[in-house]
């Protein structure tokens, strides 16, 4: 199995198995995969909307992570010495993504156009982003009521999985791409989406499928390596399950959205990492109760919901409360630099002094309270949710039209 070194490693503490020299071929192989799938995306977003193929996209990018949450979600279900390690992959991976993949995005991004443009340049998202952006918004407050409630259970997993469907049928709606950008995407998108009928189709279905495969084969030494090195250092097992797992396995995501950010496409890396994250607080973190559960019965003869010590709802608090800054910084459907530069130093102080949580998560919720008085007081504008809603009548509009077109065809 994939992440069979790492739960060793962080569940046990025994010696990995993997060599450091392995990342002499992994690491091409990660770059390479992660390539290939980001041409795959690119290419169908002509095909289907960007935001449906960035969805797709998020799913391969994030296999390992849900590998990883799989072994420790199923461990911790036999073994309640190892519960505590449950929902820090979870955490870790959702903060890293916004706390560093985030502002690495806006700096990247404003880095490659620093000669042709404003010094420090907003990243300013298009109208059928805001899709995105409102997207995260039941998950989150779903999550607020689990963590009021203190228990995850089947319900819980139900609500998740289900405003995850909704979100991708949302998406669903949204048109593809007008083909005047096809002159902007990478030689190798272009070469397979102008094969045209089904070899088209079987072309980006390829470049995913190889990304993918590549991935799956490569993650499981990669992994190894890494881990081995860690252990060698003395590194802790919750600190690898929260920080060096989550990083590793999300490895491929960040290489293709920071190519995307050096090639000037700050909205489609940005959207690439907001998906990854709606990915996760739905159907990842819905993975958690159901495997917990089932392994629990198996264990101990009867079902059980996953319920939080005081450590983890600490961690969930700063999460949610991280993400939710996050989705109200995004309302005006622009990334400018304080905010990518306020995220990074908020997370990197977490990171450097873990026992700063709970002032962190304070800092969080003023600066989210002072930017619900910015929209209140119309100092700041809050275009997402006007916008979502005009993109979706659009759509839907546009869909109803050519449905009525189609018998005359």
């Amino acid at each position: 199995m994939i992440v069979k070194p790492l739960a060793a490693f962080a569940l046990r503490a025994t010696s990995a198995a993997g060599s450091a020299i392995a990342a002499l071929w992994t690491f091409p192989a990660m770059l390479c995969s992660a390539f290939l799938v980001a041409w795959g995306a690119e290419a169908a977003q002509f095909l289907i909307s960007q935001g449906l193929a960035l969805a797709a996209l998020a799913w391969l990018q994030t296999l390992p992570e849900f590998a990883v949450e799989a072994v420790i979600a199923w461990d911790a279900g036999k073994d309640p010495a190892t519960k505590h390690l449950a929902i820090a992959n979870l955490t870790g991976a959702i903060r890293l993504l916004i706390g560093l993949g985030w502002p690495m995005i806006y700096f990247v991004a404003a880095w490659s156009g620093r000669k042709t443009g404003p010094r420090l340049p907003d990243i300013v998202l298009e109208r059928e982003h805001a899709v995105e952006v409102m997207g995260l918004i039941g998950p989150l407050l779903w999550f607020a009521v689990i963590w009021w409630k203190r228990t995850f259970g089947v319900v819980d997993a139900a609500v998740l999985i289900a405003l995850y469907v909704v979100y991708l049928w949302v998406l669903w709606q949204c048109p593809p791409r007008d083909h005047e950008e096809l002159d902007e995407a990478p030689a190798v998108s272009r070469w397979a989406y102008k094969l045209g009928g089904t070899r088209r189709t079987v072309a980006i279905v390829a470049l995913f499928v190889a990304g993918g495969g590549l991935l799956i084969v490569t993650t499981h030494p990669f992994l190894d390596s890494m881990l081995a090195l860690a252990q060698s250092v003395g590194m802790s097992p919750f600190f690898a399950v929260q920080w060096l797992a989550p990083f590793l396995s999300e490895f491929p995501e960040i290489l293709s959205t920071f190519n995307w950010a050096r090639r000037r496409k700050g909205p489609m890396a940005l959207m690439n990492l907001v998906s990854s994250n709606i990915n996760q607080w739905t159907v990842l973190a819905a993975m958690i109760p159901l495997l917990y559960g089932w392994s629990h019965q198996r264990a101990h003869g009867t079902w059980a919901s996953f319920t939080f010590d005081g450590e983890q709802e600490v961690e969930i608090a700063l999460t949610v409360a991280q993400s939710v800054l996050a989705v109200l910084l995004l309302m005006d459907l622009r990334f400018k630099w304080h905010d990518a530069a306020s995220l990074f130093v908020l997370w990197l102080a977490q990171f450097l002094v873990p026992h700063w949580r709970d002032e962190i998560s304070v800092i969080y919720l003023a600066w989210c309270g002072w930017l619900v008085l910015l929209f209140v007081l119309r100092r700041r504008a809050l275009s997402a949710p006007r916008v979502f809603l005009e993109v979706f009548r659009e759509n839907r509009a546009q869909r109803a039209r050519q449905k009525a077109r189609s018998p005359g065809q």
